[in-house]
């Protein structure tokens, strides 16, 4: 009886044998504990913190949805011991400022990503100017708004939505520069050399290559930003302050705004205040989520990606 041509190969002496499989049994019992300890670690740590967001927004729908009416869009904030009101000025104050600051920051900060990203790059000045940048980032809003009253508030006599609006425009620059050089640099560069052999000078393949290609980045750096200082409140405390009725069209003088009023009303001991702060901070809550998710979308579109 003849043997298969593949059993003569298997059994033949010189015949090279197939590598066995490598199993998780090979693995040292110490390596496999301290994988599954941070396994375990992780999923915990996970968890902890999932329970925490989930509790507090939780406990922001329970208490905020109580204080959500008509009214709460169409009247001003009340007096001390006063019955009903609403939150209309400190809401159209918040999206003056917040539109103000947005404003000034977003040319000033997608120009500086850009002369990082394309003309600096690796300069030395390009490096200060990143370094001064990561500096702005992550310095604490509370000494921006007093640079920012010693600057503005202090000369100019009294607290406007001026200087709220520059604070904020200072808070949210940063976060615009730094994310317009890094989708800037994502930009193939082929791209820049396609426009350049065409015979385009540099400002005009900017305008017409680069910043098309990374239009969705620049303006999801843009939204985060604007979701950074929407809810900022030390900034404004220095600089807008508040105001229990309407503000003038000048914006001089005390600017109502959500982050000061749920501040203030939170710590009050009328429950008609504290009612209006919780509704005022699932109002911002949502509204900064809303702004968080439309980033997210915007990031991960088909140009996005």
């Amino acid at each position: 009886m003849n043997a298969s041509p593949a059993a003569v190969s298997a059994s033949a002496p010189g015949a090279p044998s197939a590598p066995a499989a490598q199993s998780w049994g090979r693995v040292r019992a110490s390596r496999r504990s301290a994988d599954k300890l941070l396994i375990v670690a992780c999923t915990g740590a996970t968890v902890l913190g999932a329970l925490v967001l989930g509790s507090i927004l939780l406990m922001l729908i329970v208490q905020g949805v109580q204080g959500f009416s008509p009214a709460l869009f169409t009247q001003v904030t009340p007096g001390p011991g006063s019955a009903g009101g609403g939150i209309a000025n400190a809401i159209l104050g918040s999206l003056v400022m917040t539109a103000l600051g947005i404003v000034v920051a977003t040319p000033v900060g997608v120009l500086a990503g850009t002369y990082l990203a394309e003309y600096g790059r690796a300069s030395h000045l390009a490096n200060l100017i990143r370094f001064l940048n990561d500096i702005l980032l992550s310095a604490p809003s509370i000494l921006i708004g007093l640079f920012v009253y010693t600057l503005m508030v202090r000369p100019m006599g009294g607290y406007s939505g001026w200087a709220g609006g520059v604070a904020l425009a200072i808070i949210a620059t940063p976060v615009i520069v730094r994310t317009t050089e890094d989708m800037l640099r994502l930009v193939p560069g082929t791209l820049r050399e396609a426009g350049a052999a065409l015979g385009a000078p540099t400002s005009i393949v900017i305008r017409s290559v680069t910043w098309r290609a990374a239009q969705s980045g620049i303006v999801t750096g843009v939204l985060l930003a604007l979701a950074r200082i929407a809810g900022e409140t030390a900034p404004l405390l220095f600089t807008a302050l508040n105001n229990n009725s309407w503000f003038s069209p000048n914006l001089m003088g005390g600017v109502a705004n959500l982050p000061v009023m749920i501040y203030q009303f939170a710590l009050s001991p009328y429950e008609n205040w504290r009612q209006l702060a919780w509704a005022g901070a699932l109002l911002i809550t949502v509204t900064i989520l809303g702004l968080s998710i439309v980033a997210r979308l915007v990031l991960s579109g088909p140009k996005g990606r």
